[in-house]
C-alpha cells in the first residue's frame, strides 16, 4: 500500500505573504532574530488632513479670558448712548428749542460777519481777516455739537452709532485746537498793533496773515487725527452710555479698560504743555498790551485801545476759562449737572456770543454790518417791486 498521503484529504492551499511581512521576515532571518507575527504588527495612526493647522490656530487663540472679553466687548460695539437731557417729552421739546434758538443765533450772528468782511473792503485787514477765521469756526464747531443734540431731544433717542462718534470727536477736536491756536495768533496780532505800530504792516503782511491762519488750521487737524486715532484704537470695556450730550474724550476715556489708556493719558499731557504755552503767551501779550496803553496820554487814544483789545480778551477768557475748569476740576466736585453746565458754557455759548461780543464795542464792524443789511434789504424791494409790476 503506497503511503504518504491520506485518503479523502486535500492539500491546504498556500496563501501568499504580504510583500511587507515578507520584506521583514527576510530582515530578521537575516540578522538571526525571529520574525514577528503579523497580528503583532500595527499600522501608525493617521491624522486628519489639516490637524497640524487647527491646533496651530488652537495655540494662538490661548488668551486670557479678561483679554477676550475685552476685546469681543470693544469690537461689539456699534453705537453709543449719549447723556439723555430728560425723562419728560415736554422738557425734551423745550432743549430742543432752546439749543435751536441758540443755533440760530450763532447762524446769524457769525454769517453775518463772514459776509460783512468778506463783502466789504474797508475791512480787509489782518485783524478782521482773523475774525472772518474765528467766525467760520464757530460756525463749524456748533454744528458739529448741536444738531445731533437737538435730533435726539426731538426723535426721544440717545443714540449716535460708532462712526458719528468718531466723526464727532474728530470735528471738535480740530474746529476747538484751531480756534485755540488762532486765539493766539490774534492775541499777537493785537500786541503789534499797539506795542509794534509802525512795524504792523511789515510783520503782519498779507503772507504772514495766510500761513499764521494755515498754521492755526494745520495744528488743529493734526491734533485731531492723533487724538481720534488713539482714542478709538482703546478696547472699550465698561458698556457704551456716553455721560455727555456730545462724544468727548474725557468721557470715552471712561468706557476703556484700566490699563489701556495710558497712551492717551500721556499724549493728553503732551497736548496740556502745548495748551500752558500758547495760554502763557496771551497772558504776556496782554500784559505788554495794558502796559503800553497806560502810557498813552490821551484820555481817547486809550479808549481806543482798549477797544480793539476788550472783544477779544472776553472771547480768550471766556473759552479758556470754562475749558480748563471743565478738565481740570477736581472730582470731588465732579457731577453730571455741573459736566453738562461746563459742557454748555466752553461748546455752545462761545460760538453763539462771539459775534455780540466783537460788535458791541467796535463802531466799524457795528456799520459795516449795518450797511449791508440796509443794502440787502433795498435791493430785496426793489427785486419785490420789479416782479409785481412784471
Amino acid at each position: 500500500m503506497r503511503q504518504g498521503r491520506t485518503p479523502g484529504l486535500a492539500p491546504a492551499p498556500t496563501v501568499p505573504m504580504n510583500p511587507l511581512l515578507q520584506s521583514r521576515a527576510d530582515l530578521s532571518a537575516a540578522s538571526g532574530q525571529r520574525p514577528c507575527s503579523s497580528r503583532h504588527i500595527q499600522p501608525a495612526p493617521t491624522r486628519a488632513p489639516g490637524t497640524e493647522l487647527k491646533e496651530g490656530l488652537l495655540e494662538k487663540e490661548k488668551v486670557p479670558h479678561a483679554q477676550r472679553r475685552k476685546m469681543s466687548n470693544s469690537s461689539s460695539i456699534t453705537q453709543f448712548l449719549l447723556l439723555a437731557f430728560a425723562d419728560t417729552r415736554e422738557l425734551q421739546l423745550l432743549h430742543f428749542w432752546l439749543f435751536l434758538a441758540i443755533y440760530l443765533a450763532a447762524l446769524l450772528g457769525n454769517g453775518l460777519i463772514i459776509t460783512t468782511v468778506a463783502c466789504d473792503h474797508c475791512l480787509h485787514t489782518p485783524m478782521y481777516f482773523f475774525l472772518l477765521n474765528l467766525s467760520v469756526l464757530d460756525l463749524g464747531s456748533i454744528s458739529t455739537i448741536l444738531p445731533k443734540s437737538m435730533a435726539n431731544s426731538l426723535w426721544n433717542t440717545r443714540t449716535i452709532s460708532y462712526a458719528g462718534c468718531a466723526a464727532q470727536l474728530f470735528f471738535i477736536l480740530f474746529l476747538f485746537t484751531a480756534e485755540y491756536c488762532l486765539l493766539t495768533v490774534m492775541a499777537y496780532d493785537r500786541y503789534v498793533a499797539i506795542c509794534k505800530p509802525l512795524h504792523y504792516g511789515t510783520l503782519l503782511g498779507s503772507r504772514a496773515c495766510v500761513l499764521m491762519a494755515a498754521a492755526a488750521w494745520g495744528t488743529g487737524f493734526l491734533y485731531a487725527v492723533l487724538h481720534t486715532a488713539n482714542v478709538f484704537s482703546l478696547p472699550l470695556c465698561h458698556g457704551n452710555a456716553v455721560d455727555q450730550f456730545f462724544c468727548e474724550i474725557p468721557q470715552i476715556l471712561k468706557l476703556s479698560c484700566s490699563d489701556s489708556y495710558l497712551r492717551e493719558a500721556g499724549l493728553l499731557v503732551v497736548s496740556g504743555f502745548l495748551v500752558l504755552g500758547c495760554f502763557v503767551f496771551i497772558v504776556v501779550s496782554y500784559v505788554e498790551i495794558f502796559r503800553a496803553v497806560l502810557r498813552i496820554p490821551s484820555q481817547q487814544g486809550r479808549h481806543k485801545a482798549f477797544s480793539t483789545c476788550l472783544p477779544h480778551l472776553a472771547v480768550v477768557s471766556l473759552f479758556i476759562c470754562t475749558g480748563m475748569f471743565a478738565y481740570l476740576k477736581p472730582p470731588s466736585i465732579s457731577s453730571p449737572l455741573l459736566d453738562f453746565v461746563l459742557a454748555v458754557l466752553y461748546s455752545v455759548v462761545p460760538p453763539a456770543v462771539n459775534p455780540l461780543i466783537y460788535s458791541m464795542r467796535n463802531q466799524e464792524l457795528k456799520d459795516a454790518v449795518w450797511k449791508l443789511i440796509t443794502t440787502c434789504f433795498s435791493e430785496a424791494i426793489k427785486y419785490f417791486c420789479i416782479a409785481v409790476i412784471m
